[in-house]
Parts: structure tokens; C-alpha cells; sequence
């Protein structure tokens, strides 16, 4: 069972419940059906004001912290940005009464350090695509020692704790710790040990039986390439489609066997943002899952603030993760 009387577990599920549940409220004000396909200014108000949440909390209760964010201020201190601040700093209010903008932004520019020995690192909405189009997206937080995640968090608005996409429902709060397991809860219930239950990656051994995670989007990974490594694999299962580290979610439930993420064609030298893999690669870990790139090494996030010595990502069941390395050899990934 996690255990709840650890100060940084306290921290980060209630860090992340308000973050994620401030985004929520934040689509569901901002977003409308009149949204121009190039208007991102809700995911823009929602992924500041939930960095500036995270930076708040964390300076309350762990003053001093190192917090590696995807977001920093610079843009919102323009005089051609003062709508979109003022907007973050109305949200923001919310949560802390009487804050002013010039605040908002230092909360925000805590999430500017650098990887250190022990660091927290975020990302605020993980899935803006998802976030703007009514589906998936995923606040994340994690904790890192020595290059070693300790501890992840994801908020996830729109998927239920019984794994079902419900959006606008009570959504789920996701929680590993490092020889703790995979638990998850409701996103806005109270936290308490009696809330959460168990995640466990699936027993699936076949193969040719194993459902990849697929996103949406196909601008960081090589969609070409995995349908070629489905059908090395044998590929007769359907793909589980869905945006953000909310596939680590699922496939730590075990609503999926194997997660890609492969290099794109025109970015082979793209290196993973350790914000987007940290938490959900415990939360997978813990379920009994495995997590390497894709040549097999274990993930090293003492880095940087990217994933430098890595390529890419394949997170799996753990036990088709052979298979899966094999079949990215053999298609050349």
C-alpha cells in the first residue's frame, strides 16, 4: 500500500489534485465550439496557472526545492501578453486569494531550475491537443533522486478511475512510489490510503495478441515505423488510442500491452523532455511493467532536462518487452 504519511507523497498527489482540477475548470470556461483550430490560448492560461499551483505548494512546503517545469514567464512579462497573464492571474486567485500578476509569474519561474541531485519535475497539461479537443491530457509530477524517479503523480480530468473515458467526470489521480507499487483514486476525493486501489499490467504473453498505444497526434514518433513493428509483432490486436501519459495509466491497468515512442523522421535527433516520461514511467514500473528506450537501457534522468543519453521510449508489460525489442531490431527502429 503507498504510503500517505510520507511528506513528498502528501505533496505531490495534493500538488497535482489542484493543478489538474484548476486546468479542468479552465477548459471548461475557456474552450468553446467557436475555438479557432489555432487558438491555444486555454491550453496557454491552463498549463501557467497549474506550473504557478505546483510552484506555490512546493515553495510552501518544501522551501528551497528544485522544480523542473516545461513553462517559464518570459512571454507573459510582454505588454502584448497582458490579457492572456491577467487571465492566469484571475485563476489563479482562485487558489490563492489577492495574488498579483508579477507574483503569478515568480510562481510560474519556480519550474525554472536545473536538474540537480534530487528535483521535482512537471508538466503542467501533457497533451495540449487532447486538452483543446475535449480527450486526454494529464497534469504529471515526479520526484527524482540520482537520476532515479522515487516517485510520479498524474491528474488525469477525463478518465475515471475504472478506466473509462468520461469527460468531465470525476476524473482519477494516479500514484507510484518506488517499492510501493501503482495505486489510483478519484481526481477531487478525499485523500486517503481507504480511496486508492491497485493498478496491475496485463498478463498478455502473445505477441501477436498485444494492443499498442497509439496517439492522436503523430508529430514526435514515426507512424510509418509502428505499424511495420505491429506486423512484425504479428499485429492482430486494435490499437488503444489515446493522447498523453495517460497511456501510462492505462497500461499500467492493463488496458494496453506495449507503448512506442519512436523517432520521427524528420527529428532523429529528438531526445525525450524528462517531464513527459518521468511520472508515468514509475506509475508503469510499479505495475509490474518495464520502461527502456529503444535500444533496451533503463532511462537516466540525470541528464538534464532531457532524456540526452535515451532514444525514445518502449514501455511494455513487461513481459513482452523482449519481444518488442526484437521486433524494433528487426524493422530497424
Amino acid at each position: 500500500m503507498i504510503s500517505l504519511s510520507d511528506k513528498r507523497v502528501e505533496f505531490a498527489l495534493r500538488a497535482v489534485q489542484q493543478a489538474a482540477s484548476l486546468a479542468a475548470e479552465i477548459r471548461g470556461e475557456m474552450v468553446s465550439e467557436a475555438l479557432t483550430k489555432d487558438d491555444r490560448s486555454p491550453v496557454t492560461v491552463a498549463d501557467f496557472a497549474a506550473q504557478a499551483v505546483v510552484g506555490y505548494l512546493l515553495e510552501k512546503t518544501f522551501p528551497g526545492s528544485v522544480l523542473v517545469g516545461e513553462e517559464a514567464s518570459d512571454v507573459l512579462r510582454s505588454p502584448n501578453e497582458r490579457e492572456t497573464l491577467d487571465k492566469i492571474t484571475a485563476f489563479m486567485q482562485r487558489v490563492i486569494p489577492g495574488v498579483g500578476a508579477e507574483e503569478v509569474c515568480d510562481l510560474i519561474d519556480q519550474g525554472r531550475d536545473e536538474p540537480g541531485e534530487n528535483y521535482w519535475t512537471l508538466d503542467p497539461i501533457d497533451g495540449t491537443k487532447g486538452f483543446l479537443r475535449g480527450a486526454q491530457y494529464a497534469t504529471a509530477l515526479a520526484y527524482v533522486e540520482n537520476g532515479v524517479v522515487q516517485l510520479g503523480v498524474l491528474g488525469c480530468p477525463n478518465i475515471t478511475p475504472d478506466l473509462r473515458e468520461k469527460i468531465g467526470g470525476e476524473g482519477s489521480l494516479v500514484i507510484a512510489r518506488l517499492g510501493e507499487g501503482s495505486w489510483i483514486s478519484t481526481l477531487g476525493g478525499p485523500i486517503s490510503v481507504g480511496n486508492f486501489s491497485p493498478l496491475s499490467v496485463s498478463g498478455q504473453t502473445d505477441p501477436a495478441r498485444a494492443r499498442l498505444m497509439r496517439s492522436f497526434e503523430s508529430g514526435h514518433t514515426n507512424t510509418t515505423l509502428i505499424n511495420k513493428f505491429q506486423r512484425e509483432l504479428g499485429g492482430e490486436a486494435d490499437p488503444v488510442r489515446v493522447d498523453s501519459q495517460v497511456k501510462y495509466a492505462l497500461l499500467a491497468s492493463g488496458e494496453g500491452e506495449i507503448y512506442l515512442r519512436l523517432l520521427s523522421p524528420d527529428r532523429m535527433d529528438y531526445r525525450e523532455k524528462i517531464w513527459d516520461q518521468a511520472a508515468g514511467s514509475i506509475i508503469v514500473q510499479e505495475a509490474g511493467g518495464i520502461v527502456t528506450d529503444l535500444d533496451g537501457m533503463d532511462l537516466d534522468f540525470s541528464r538534464g532536462r532531457t532524456l540526452k543519453d535515451n532514444r525514445g521510449i518502449c514501455a511494455s508489460n513487461g513481459l513482452l518487452h523482449d519481444a518488442a525489442l526484437e521486433a524494433l531490431k528487426n524493422v530497424n527502429a
